[in-house]
């Protein structure tokens, strides 16, 4: 920038310290116990929801109802007679897990180079909102309303669909769901997990919990797959009604031969990941 007369103007300088200093301030507050804390019970939360997925998943198996997904799971834990403290207290841990991975994918990230700073952005800005939304189901509950996550994806679905390029970006979202699963199937298979563990590395517990991490992330992934099949279908039929989320792939698995073993499979899968996370929510690196 230049001032009339031709003088080149300092304030570039400037702002780009004072923004750079503000940006250090905010990772340095983002780096608060507080946070750390918030942050550590929101996995704590999330593994609490894997365990009574699975658990729901399994007791399909068994003919018993329900949802085998996260607003299931919220709907079984806010039953209990200390319900509406569960909400908040679920929702203000997912809330601090959001604000933690959104601190990853922006404050954290901007020491990373390029590329990776571009797969940070990704992958926590997803997780953020994730989190987030999870977050608000808890608060939803807390307050009264209460839906079917079947209903709701069918009906942003349609949505979708009916609006331009809505075919498109719902394949766009199912193929989005597929590699997100197999990212998680790849890293169970391949035990890239063990470096949010690393404390546990070369112990009995340890082999214990890296097997829970293997099963777990096997299981959510396959399942993650299942889901993204789903909306691709949903939109290669032009039946958004099909798309039913991770409670209605799952289920649907009841109508194949070997689909109650993969269901009972799947169920205790999400169990060990639930384990696993609650290990990792304890000891797990920052």
């Amino acid at each position: 920038m230049r001032r009339l007369g031709g003088m080149e103007s300092s304030r570039t300088p400037d702002g780009q310290s004072a923004a750079s200093d503000a940006a250090d301030a905010a990772e340095a507050a983002s780096d608060s116990a507080a946070l750390d804390v918030a942050a550590r019970a929101g996995f704590a939360v999330m593994a609490l929801l894997h365990i009574v997925i699975g658990a729901i998943a399994v007791a399909l198996v068994l003919g018993a109802p329900g949802q085998a997904e996260p607003t299931g799971a919220i709907e079984q834990l806010a039953a209990n007679p200390w319900g509406p403290a569960v909400m908040w207290a679920g929702f203000i841990a997912c809330a601090g897990l959001s604000l933690w991975q959104l601190s990853e994918a922006t404050l954290r990230a901007r020491h990373l180079p390029r590329r990776e700073r571009l797969g940070k952005l990704v992958s926590s800005g997803f997780l953020s909102i994730a989190y987030g939304s999870v977050g608000l189901s808890f608060a939803g509950f807390a307050l009264g309303n209460r839906g079917d996550s079947g209903d709701s994806t069918r009906d942003f679905s349609t949505v979708l669909v009916r609006s331009p390029f809505g075919v498109p970006a719902l394949i766009a979202l199912g193929l989005t769901i597929i590699g997100i699963g197999v990212y998680f199937v790849v890293k169970g298979a391949g035990k890239k997990f063990k470096a949010e563990l690393g404390h546990f590395e070369g112990t009995h517990r340890g082999h214990l919990i890296s097997g829970l991490g293997v099963a777990g992330h096997i299981a959510k992934g396959v399942a993650l797959i299942l889901t993204g099949l789903l909306f691709v279908i949903a939109a290669a039929t032009n039946d958004p009604g099909s798309s039913t989320g991770l409670d209605g792939s799952l289920k649907a698995l009841q109508d194949h031969t070997f689909g109650p073993a993969l269901l009972l499979a799947i169920g205790a899968g999400f169990i060990a990941y639930g384990a696993f996370a609650l290990v990792r929510a304890r000891f797990g690196r920052m």
